[in-house]
Order: C-alpha cells, then structure tokens, then sequence
C-alpha cells in the first residue's frame, strides 16, 4: 500500500495510507492532507491513484509543486519521491517496489560483511580503542561529557573483527538479520532496542536500514566510511576512513572527529553525501 509521510525540518508530523483515489493536499481543513502553513495555497495540489500508479498535479498553486526539488506540473510518482509543498516535504512510499530498492540502497551504502576489507575493519577497531582511551582519560579527570563518550568493543565483536571474511558466492543472497555479525530480531527485546536509519536526502530518501548487527560499516570507499556499533549501553558511530583527510561524518550538523559518538533517537547523520536519521524502536 502506498503512503504518504508529511515532515517539516526532518521531524515527520504524520502519514496517510492511500486507499483512497484522490487525495488533495493544501491549506483549507476540507483536504485529504492538510498543511496549515501561509506558504501552501488553499488547494495545492492534487494525487490521483489508478490501480497500482499514483500521479501528481499541480493545482495552479501559488508557491508551485517540487518532487526531488524540481518544479512540476504533472508527475508520475516513483518510491521514494520528494514532494516539496511550502516549506513541508511528502514523501511517496510504495512498499510494492520498497524490497527491491531496498536492496539497492544496502548495495550503493551498506558494505555487506562479506565484502569488508579486514584493513577497513582494523581501523574501526582502532577508532574504537582511541575512543576509549579518550573516555576513560576524561572520566579519570573528570572532564567527560556524554556527546564525546567513547566505546570499547567487547571482546566477543572484537574477536569478530579479526575473524577472516566469509567469501560469498555469485548469485548468493547474504542475510541482513542473522549473520555472524548480526543478532536474531526475536532475541533483541531481551538486549538493546532495536535502531533504524531512515534516508532523508537524495535518491534513497525514504528507505530505512535495521541496525541489527553488532558492527554495521557503511559508506563510499574513498569517498567516506563510517561504523556503527550496537553495545549493550547504546548505538556509536565510529569514522573509518574519508577521501580527504579531516572529512568526518556529521551528527546533527557536526563533525564526529576521530573519537566514536554515542547517537542519540531522532539525530541526523551525515555520511558520504546522504543525511540519514537514526531512530530507536
């Protein structure tokens, strides 16, 4: 079923199943979505569903209709489309096509386990021991403050870290829930919350990553790499490498520096060109 989630800033304020063939969206309270804000004209624009197409129309608004920051007129809605109304966002979710290009997206962003470098993940591990270090030199002096807190992997991941790869063959498809990187769903009520980050900018923008793994790396080689590492106390984003020297992730806007951050439900991250939002369960 496709739907529609209304944000402003990043924050979503609401969604709407579409199971309806025409929805209207604009300012006045007799639209299917109403977005009470000076800069959406009284009826904006319209969506019209026939059977599993949705379309788009512009209704001669006075501040225009935007998907993926282009200005339209008509438009045939696609996964992951970006209406820009006023100062609002909508985004399209069609979960009929949401697997496939969920696939696409862990393939563009997500370096499976399979196919992590053992340098790539040494360089985690040794973020993580500097991190630690930092920590427990600030709490030593009193000086340690949440935002900067530094984690240690226990000695079961770090163990994991020196493990060689498994090699994954042609055609083979690895699990994202249960690998020896990851936990069982099932098992995870009894440990840490469960995580997600959901893409908030580009072309991926709506899909969502489960963060069941004790280490997740994910970025662009060359370009930026990030780990994130699930412990008992929280979820740690942890720089791996950057293109540019100095070119650190961002969480909400700044850099994470070399030491691991503990990220916090609702924080924006920024890594290697696309914003993401973490969210607890």
């Amino acid at each position: 079923m496709a739907r529609l989630i209304l944000s402003l800033d990043n924050q979503v304020l609401a969604e709407y199943n579409m199971t309806k063939e025409r929805y209207t969206v604009g300012r006045l309270p007799d639209n299917d979505v109403r977005i009470d804000n000076p800069a959406v004209s009284g009826h904006h624009s319209l969506i019209i569903n026939i059977l599993n197409d949705s379309f788009l129309e512009d209704l001669n608004s006075t501040n225009g209709t935007y998907v993926n920051g282009k200005l339209i007129k008509k438009h045939a809605l696609q996964h992951g489309d970006v209406i820009t109304i006023g100062h609002h966002q909508l985004r399209f979710s069609d979960e009929q096509t949401n697997d496939t290009e969920q696939d696409e997206f862990e393939k563009t962003m997500v370096i499976p386990s399979g196919q992590q470098n053992a340098q790539t993940l040494a360089k985690a591990e040794a973020a993580a021991e500097k991190a630690a270090a930092r920590a427990a030199e600030e709490a030593r002096t009193g000086d340690r403050s949440d935002a900067a807190a530094g984690v240690k992997l226990d000695p079961e991941e770090a163990a994991a870290l020196q493990e060689k790869p498994k090699s994954v063959s042609m055609g083979e498809k690895v699990s994202h829930t249960s690998t020896s990187w990851g936990i069982d769903k099932s098992n995870a009520p009894n440990a840490l919350p469960l995580a997600k980050l959901q893409v908030l900018s580009g072309a991926f923008a709506g899909r969502e990553l489960e963060l069941t793994k004790a280490l997740t790396t994910l970025g662009r080689p060359g370009v930026q790499v990030a780990a994130i590492t699930r412990r008992a106390e929280g979820y740690y984003i942890v720089h791996v490498e950057s293109g540019t020297e100095g070119d650190y992730p961002l969480v909400n806007g700044q850099p994470t520096g070399a030491q691991a951050r503990k990220l916090q439900d609702n924080d924006v991250v920024q890594l290697a060109g696309v914003k993401m939002g973490f969210f607890m369960a």
